[in-house]
């Protein structure tokens, strides 16, 4: 782990909601649990998103919102029962403020009860399942990312505007591949011919390619994370299906951590996102530029995601003036979001999910005998929220 993992510690319990005293004292030191799939196939995605959110508190000098930051690092091995375990002791005897860090729905429903039953805001800079957006939605948990559905979303839209008609998909079997399928269908008008949920996990896709090319979709769209679609493409590439399909993936099956090792074959893919390494606005060049510079490779999605996660964390706890057991004016101080996000605009709806724009990204040289992710100029959707905000019976 890298040296910046340096912290001192806290132990401020946190009041419930409904009983914020009427006088607050500040804090002296903000105390995190970051959980995260950091072993195993996956491993890429929750070290990125760790590198991320590490990098930011360290280009804060150790602090969030002025006051010195510990982030418990851990480990949940991509087991639901593991992190739960690793929230339950984050929260009930580390007493932290905050909980962050998980990659995969299924896990983060697992432990989440974990936070909420103890009334410790959990940020979420990756999974947010439509659950959440809507009839599940809760004050203590906010998306930092995008909705489960967006990506897909965006890729439907896109898929439709270049006259696609026909379209195969495929993504794992659970809660995030569902909302997934779900959302590139809310938005594509043609056909779909053929669609597979895999498990999680697996990493030899010869039947679904059989069955794909039997099925002779146009488009084959495809949510697979981490290890999974590192094989796929792999294997889609060698089954020679380039020839006969395009292939359309969402961004985080198409990015860094995926075109290294497939190499290229990811030349000329296109994929959708919210935030991209090329993006103009001086949040992101300074966020790319101290990446490369602290770990030696391009930041993903993945990373991007962490380190706008500290820094909301870092104004929310900047704007309360250090008051963290005040946990209403918490609240409404992580809903204004009130900094520089690395994707330029963004703001919460009134679930606490984001609205943001997506954009189509294209691999292509990023000039020094590599490839990268290059956006295009316009979004393909703006200012976007999700599907679900009118069942958060949530108050503001």
């Amino acid at each position: 782990m890298p040296t910046l993992v340096r912290s001192l510690v806290l132990g401020c319990s946190a009041a419930a909601l409904a009983l914020t005293p009427l006088f607050t004292a500040a804090a002296d030191k903000v105390k995190v649990g970051f959980v995260s799939t950091l072993s195993g196939p996956s491993a890429a995605l929750g070290i990125d998103i760790r590198d991320g959110f590490l990098l930011a508190v360290k280009m804060n000098g150790g602090k969030l919102g002025g006051l010195p930051a510990e982030v418990l690092v851990s480990d949940d091995q991509f087991k639901p029962d593991v992190a739960k375990q690793l929230f339950e002791k984050d929260i009930k005897r580390d007493k932290v403020d905050f909980m962050t860090g998980v990659v995969f729905s299924n896990i983060m429903l697992a432990a989440l009860p974990e936070a909420l039953d103890s009334n410790t805001f959990y940020l979420s800079p990756n999974a947010a399942p439509s659950p959440m957006a809507g009839k599940d939605c809760n004050p203590l948990f906010f998306a930092v990312s995008w909705p489960n559905d967006a990506y897909h979303e965006a890729a439907g839209q896109f898929a439709t505007q270049r006259g696609m008609k026909t379209v195969y998909l495929m993504a794992p079997n659970y809660q995030a591949g569902k909302d997934s399928l779900a959302g590139f269908k809310r938005t594509f008008k043609g056909q779909v011919v053929g669609e597979t949920y895999t498990k999680l996990g697996q990493l030899d896709y010869a039947a679904e390619l059989a069955e794909v090319r039997a099925a002779k979709p146009e488009v084959l769209y495809v949510f697979l994370p981490g290890g999974m679609g590192i094989n796929f493409i792999k294997q889609f590439v060698g089954a020679g299906l380039g020839k006969d399909m395009t292939l359309l993936l969402p961004g985080f099956s198409a990015d860094q951590d995926v075109i290294g090792p497939v190499g290229n074959a990811m030349s000329g893919i296109f994929n959708t996102a919210h935030w991209s390494p090329d993006f103009t606005n001086p949040a992101n060049e300074k966020f790319v530029a101290a990446f490369r510079t602290e770990y030696g490779r391009t930041p993903t999605l993945y990373a991007s995601q962490g380190y706008d996660t500290a820094n909301l964390i870092n104004a929310a706890v900047r704007d309360v003036h250090g008051k963290l057991e005040d946990h209403e004016a918490v609240r409404k101080a992580l809903k204004a979001a009130r900094f520089d996000s690395v994707r330029g605009a963004f703001r919460f709806n009134t679930n606490q999910y984001p609205i943001q724009n997506y954009y189509v990204r294209t691999v292509g040289s990023d000039g020094h005998g590599g490839l990268i992710n290059k956006s295009f100029s316009e979004p393909i959707l703006k200012d976007h929220g999700d599907a679900y905000v009118q069942d958060c019976k949530m108050k503001p």
